[in-house]
């Protein structure tokens, strides 16, 4: 899963990057084109497991950020896409637009105003342009190829296409759009922006926190039919929070009012939208979580783990983390009949342990 950071130069979006990178695994870095981090998912039910089982490895799940670089004044005062920029973008799972919204007199905004709104519609309306002219370069192409060929693909293809196409018109953006898994699948290898998966972070300074949440509220008021998720994020703050220790962190969360830190927010909603989840394999060897898309079958997961359980694939021994945590052991999970084994046909569900039965 890759998650692209769109945004403004100046906007915060870097220190949200550096805030992620705490948490990364590994690096790896083109400055010509995005800073990239391959970040381990938070998750506070599989440190629980580790210190029940105390396993020689801990392997939590991870997702790749890519910092896109922030969009800048001209030297005609104007900010511009570039094809550079919106090669980056579509090379993502997941867009995060990161807004400014807080005001500092010594870093100027590249537009010379801070306005959530401006540039939360310069950006989805620049993004909306690049896919029409996509897709009406794509209808003229389909149109003339049908005529030499009786290729049934294109048949298909072009009724969707044009869908797409009238939707886009309508100043809609396509994720908006109501498509099915036929469609979907079908439109995967286009990378059209305005239907990939939207989050906008709004990035306040500490003076707002107080009225973070009337000022989140006018914007998804106002941007109600555009399909994205808003989170506000205090990018300085959530920086001091990252170089923290546990205990420090806690402390500091209290002092600030902040429930829950960004970087939580940013991956458990990236989870959502993505419509994925986590199922763990524990033991005193290892304990890892596993991503796997919604409603996955048992055998499904297990060919995550390794092909041949998918091949080999019995049962698989299952019990939630709730009930395990509740209860303590496996022993006592059986006892207390939460312990289970499913078939193939199981449907996976957030938060399971399994361990997988095969040949």
């Amino acid at each position: 899963m890759q998650i692209g950071l769109v945004g403004l130069q100046f906007s915060g979006k870097t220190t949200l990057f550096h805030t992620l990178s705490s948490n990364s695994s590994q690096t790896h870095t083109n400055k010509e084109e995005a800073a990239i981090e391959v970040v381990k998912v938070p998750d506070e039910r599989l440190d629980n497991c580790s210190k029940i089982f105390n396993p020689k490895k801990q392997v939590n799940a991870t997702i790749e950020v890519f910092d896109i670089p922030g969009l800048r004044m001209s030297d005609d005062n104007k900010v511009k896409i570039t094809n550079t920029f919106l090669n980056a973008v579509r090379n993502n799972d997941a867009l995060f637009y990161v807004v400014r919204a807080f005001k500092d007199e010594s870093i100027i905004h590249p537009m010379n105003s801070i306005d959530p709104s401006r540039d939360i519609e310069f950006l989805e309306t620049e993004f909306l342009f690049s896919d029409i002219a996509f897709l009406e370069n794509r209808l003229e192409k389909i149109k003339k190829d049908i005529l030499k060929s009786k290729d049934d693909r294109l048949k298909k293809e072009l009724p969707l296409i044009e869908k797409l196409f009238h939707h886009a018109e309508k100043e809609q953006p396509l994720r908006t759009l109501q498509l099915d898994d036929f469609e979907v699948k079908m439109l995967s290898g286009y990378q059209l922006l305005t239907l990939k998966p939207l989050v906008i972070a709004v990035n306040y300074d500490e003076s707002s926190i107080e009225n973070v949440d009337n000022e989140i509220e006018k914007l998804k008021n106002k941007f109600s039919k555009i399909g994205a998720e808003f989170i506000p994020f205090f990018a300085k703050i959530e920086y001091e929070l990252s170089q923290m220790n546990e205990d420090d962190r806690k402390i500091f969360m209290q002092d600030y009012g902040i429930k829950e830190s960004a970087l939580s927010k940013i991956l458990r909603t990236s989870y959502q939208m993505l419509g994925l989840q986590s199922f763990f394999t524990v033991g005193e060897d290892e304990c890892r979580a596993w991503t796997i898309k919604k409603n996955f079958t048992a055998q499904q997961a297990a060919g995550v783990i390794h092909t041949d359980f998918y091949n080999k694939f019995i049962r698989a021994e299952v019990v939630h983390y709730d009930d395990f945590i509740k209860y303590g052991s496996f022993s006592k999970c059986k006892d207390a009949g939460v312990w289970r084994l499913e078939g193939k046909e199981y449907i996976v569900k957030d938060g399971d342990i399994l361990n997988i039965r095969h040949n």
